[in-house]
């Protein structure tokens, strides 16, 4: 396959996905908000022309919170961002230039993102006035604008940069993978400049968002009584943004990252391993490295087709079809995508290649382009195994959960400690199924293997992406029906999108650190290789790798490890500092205006947004200093072999607890939702709903499990990737430079 054709396929590929994005998104807005709606009258029994309004003003009100809310997050990442563009110069220019591009890019697409969620919100919440089709299909279709173009976008600028560099700094089209290994050491900082920025993303959206959760519910729910998302809680609106700004701008950043560093990894450890024999000597040039690319743009052409089925075809009108059409998308986009990898694989990679070690000598042999796409397809059918089990461990569908709910009889303290029972249970078959495609993938195409790995779960980002935003995008639509009273049957319906959406944002969690940590172990392959190729002389100093035998790589090991547990102590007692204002905040409101309880005046709602704000982007510069301070001073003082001991460390402890900080939390707030629907039924036979004991203690256990999966929990997914990524992007200026380290 030649480089030019590679790069058409691309474009198109990613012209399409742009397409089909704009496209949702001209359906969406296409939905007119007013009160003649056709049977509308009817269904809202007189008042609908207040209630329409007060749809729209608190619509109003969301969106404006989440965009000043990025405005002050954006300018203040932007000043930290130029800081690190500036000191990266003095490694190379081009991969501070490639920095900003994937910084920049990760900005974009979280607040497109953002923009579309606040546009779908108030419409699905007026779509179920109708229909709970019409709800989903506007529910659906925001989610389909937000993974279509994050992917489509991505790509296609990371594509561009890799066209530009290749340009400049490849010499000659003749074999010269020196400069093919310089290139993308350059173009890894595209995946640098993505994490970086989604870890302050994900941090400051998650604090936002658990601070003004947990301070309304901790008053709202337990001391007052009141129903979620009620007009008489201050914390309500803030509530709402915070979904939009952590859930959707924060995740889709998280994301954004996973998919830019492993195909840089993937590209790092190809370019300085993947070699053909030519007569005597092995060569290579770029049109056969760019395999990780093709996967991911014939990705996102499978992904329209499977998005369009639910949009067309697949018809939810009923309550039960929502959570099975959502899961039933990701098993679509795996077998559909499955036959392509193959193509693409025989398609784009040499009949016959070798994989290399530093010093030139052959590592792995006799390789084919059958060993490349079994890698890529274990990746994908374990992101597909992982999601389906994180399913099962926190939908109220399922047992576990429901034993979770049927704790809370005894009380706030039986159900916590089921819930984290429940989340260090879960932890066994990802973890099983991360180990198993990693032991493969290395035994076939050593770090190259993991790197196409991760790139085979992430091929379908796009339909992940989707029913991801999906989830967040109900629940604002739950909530501004519920502040807009427009009656039980549109509640009805709003929670039957969130209760489903509950569970597909729990499955995107389980692929995204599923994801992660394949991606980080990539990069981490990408690391390796990249220190064994530094030269002194005629001497290979790091060619042997790294032993966990070595003094310094196990002392480094165990710093590595109780790196994710400082970093969730950080963003834990963030939200609890956060909450604490909230908590006084509401109270004060609800003590000093008592008319707000009585329903006859208004909440401060601009409050209690700007006491999130505030906390949130003062308490995410500390865990965000930790993760970029501690590889770059360790690699500075302690040498190469410290933070390829610090590194894995770091992911072995950090993938647990994130899995389990995020299932628990997930399996807390569904028992919640299963008590509120009126499933449940203790030992009397006497069913126990909103006000009940049983629902206090679920409440309880619900706000304590928010922190860890919306904030704690998927910020680790960052630590790991940008830790690994930050190092390889390090190592590569230090092979070219030296000055890093003097091997002693």
């Amino acid at each position: 396959m030649e480089f030019v054709t590679a790069l058409v396929f691309i474009f198109i590929a990613c012209a399409c996905g742009i397409v089909w994005a704009i496209f949702n998104w001209m359906a969406v807005h296409k939905v007119e908000i007013h009160h003649k709606h056709e049977g509308l009258t009817e269904l809202l029994q007189g008042a609908e022309q207040e209630k329409i309004e007060t749809l729209l003003e608190i619509g109003e009100h969301i969106q404006d919170g989440a965009q000043a809310f990025l405005r002050e997050e954006y300018t203040d990442c932007s000043v930290f961002l130029a800081i690190m563009a500036v000191l990266l110069i003095f490694i190379s220019p081009w991969s501070s230039l490639a920095f900003v591009l994937g910084a920049a890019t990760s900005m974009l697409c979280g607040y497109l993102g953002m923009a579309i969620a606040t546009a779908a919100n108030y419409r699905t919440a007026f779509s179920a006035i109708t229909s709970l089709a019409n709800a989903f299909q506007m529910a659906y279709r925001g989610g389909c604008v937000m993974g279509f173009l994050l992917v489509s976008i991505s790509l296609s600028i990371l594509t561009l940069i890799i066209i530009i560099y290749n340009a400049i700094i490849v010499k000659s089209e003749d074999n010269n993978f020196e400069d093919l290994v310089t290139m993308f050491d350059y173009v890894a900082a595209y995946g640098l400049g993505g994490s970086t920025f989604a870890l302050f993303g994900r941090v400051g959206g998650g604090i936002y968002t658990k601070a003004a959760d947990v301070g309304a519910d901790l008053v709202g729910k337990v001391e007052k009584n009141l129903p979620e998302d009620s007009p008489k809680n201050p914390a309500t609106i803030a509530d709402n943004v915070g979904d939009n700004v952590g859930d959707i701008a924060g995740m889709g950043a998280d994301l954004f990252g996973s998919f830019a560093e492993s195909t840089c990894a993937a590209l790092v450890v190809s370019s300085t391993q993947l070699r053909v024999a030519q007569g005597d000597s092995y060569v290579i040039d770029i049109s056969q490295l760019m395999y990780p690319l093709m996967v991911s743009a014939f990705g996102i052409g499978i992904c329209i087709l499977v998005s369009a089925y639910a949009v067309y075809i697949s018809k939810v009108n009923h309550i039960n079809k929502i959570e099975s059409t959502l899961k039933f998308q990701l098993l679509l986009s795996t077998v559909a995508l499955s036959p392509i990898i193959i193509g693409i694989a025989y398609w784009c990679l040499p009949a016959d290649y070798v994989m290399v070690a530093a010093d030139g000598s052959i590592q792995l042999q006799e390789l084919k382009p059958w060993h490349a796409f079994l890698c890529s397809l274990m990746g994908l059918w374990s992101g597909l195994l992982i999601g389906y089990f994180t399913e099962y461990m926190t939908s109220h569908s399922y047992t576990p959960v429901r034993e979770v709910a049927k704790s809370c009889g005894t009380g706030a303290a039986t159900n916590i400690i089921y819930g984290l029972a429940l989340g260090y249970l879960s932890t066994i078959v990802p973890i099983v199924a991360i180990a198993i495609t990693a032991l493969l993938s290395m035994k076939m195409l050593s770090f190259y293997g993991v790197a196409l790995a991760a790139l085979g779960m992430l091929s379908n980002l796009t339909i992940g992406l989707a029913i991801d935003a999906y989830g967040p995008i109900s629940d604002n639509a739950g909530g501004i029906a519920e502040m807009s009273e427009l009656g039980e049957n549109v509640r009805e319906s709003t929670d039957a999108l969130d209760a489903a959406g509950n569970t597909t944002a729990a499955i995107g969690k389980g692929f995204a650190i599923g994801s992660a940590a394949l991606v980080s172990l990539s990069l981490y392959g990408g690391y390796l290789t990249r220190i064994q190729t530094y030269k002194v002389g005629d001497q290979y100093p790091f060619a042997e790798g790294a032993k966990i035998d070595d003094p310094i790589i196990f002392a480094m090991l165990l710093v590595g490890a109780m790196l994710p547990y400082a970093f969730s102590a950080f963003t834990m007692k963030s939200v609890g500092k956060a909450a604490l204002q909230m908590v006084e905040e509401v109270r004060r409101q609800l003590h000093e205006h008592p008319g707000i309880y009585a329903g006859t005046e208004e909440p401060d709602f601009r409050a209690c947004i700007a006491i999130s704000t505030k906390a949130s982007l003062k308490e995410m510069i500390p865990p965000g200093l930790l993760v970029i301070v501690t590889p770059t001073a360790v690699g500075l003082f302690l040498g190469p072999y410290a933070v390829a001991g610090l590194l894995p460390g770091a992911l072995v402890s950090g993938v647990q607890m994130a899995i389990s900080a995020s299932n628990t939390g997930g399996a807390w707030d569904n028992a919640k939702k299963y008590i509120e629907a009126g499933f449940y039924r203790n030992e009397a036979g006497e069913v126990k709903k909103k006000g009940s004991d049983e629902h206090k203690a679920a409440v309880i256990g619900d706000t304590v499990g928010d922190p860890l999966k919306d904030t704690s929990g998927p910020s680790l997914n960052i630590l790991i990737k940008l830790m690994a990524i930050l190092s390889l992007v390090l190592a590569g200026a230090f092979c070219r430079t030296g000055w890093l380290y003097k091997p002693q």
